[in-house]
């Protein structure tokens, strides 16, 4: 079984632990986050693989996106091949409007087979009404023009009751 820690990345202490089957895929790991969480996991989320400095990587949707049903999807990653070590860790992005972000961390994996899972074992902080805002700052890209030179015709030079 997996005891995995989330974050709630907000300023105040929010998570959850919980304890899931190593059966378990990521699509239901993502109900049992939104349903400790009090959401209801109707809405669009994915898991984007990580780094130990919490880097984004790629995307793990909900649903495959992918034509010919050759991309990856929540239902098709399975825990112990998407996460097989401790301190592996997810972002889990929920609600896509409002962009509820989680940081999901492998506290521990053990042997043990319990019947009542998945369950949430520790509990701290009330979820915010709203989800907190986010900054998204993207590098500035480089141009292949540049901004003083005219690279294109100007429309004047058309007479356009020609045609």
């Amino acid at each position: 079984m997996y005891k995995i820690r989330v974050i709630l990345d907000t300023k105040e202490d929010i998570l959850r632990t919980i304890i899931v089957n190593n059966s378990f895929n990521l699509e239901d790991l993502h109900f049992t986050i939104a349903k400790s969480f009090g959401f209801e996991g109707q809405e669009m989320a994915s898991f984007y693989r990580t780094d130990d400095e919490w880097n984004q990587g790629e995307e793990i949707p909900l649903f495959n996106m992918a034509e010919a049903g050759e991309g990856i999807s929540m239902q098709t990653c399975v825990l112990k091949d998407t996460l097989p070590n401790v301190n592996d860790k997810l972002i889990y992005v929920y609600d896509f409007l409002n962009m509820w972000t989680f940081y999901v961390d492998v506290v521990d994996i053990s042997t043990d087979e319990k019947q009542d899972l998945p369950q949430t074992i520790l509990s701290v902080g009330e979820i915010p009404k709203e989800a907190p805002e986010k900054e998204f700052v993207a590098d500035k890209l480089e141009s292949e023009f540049d901004e003083d030179e005219d690279h294109f015709d100007p429309f004047d030079d058309f007479d356009f009751n020609e045609y």
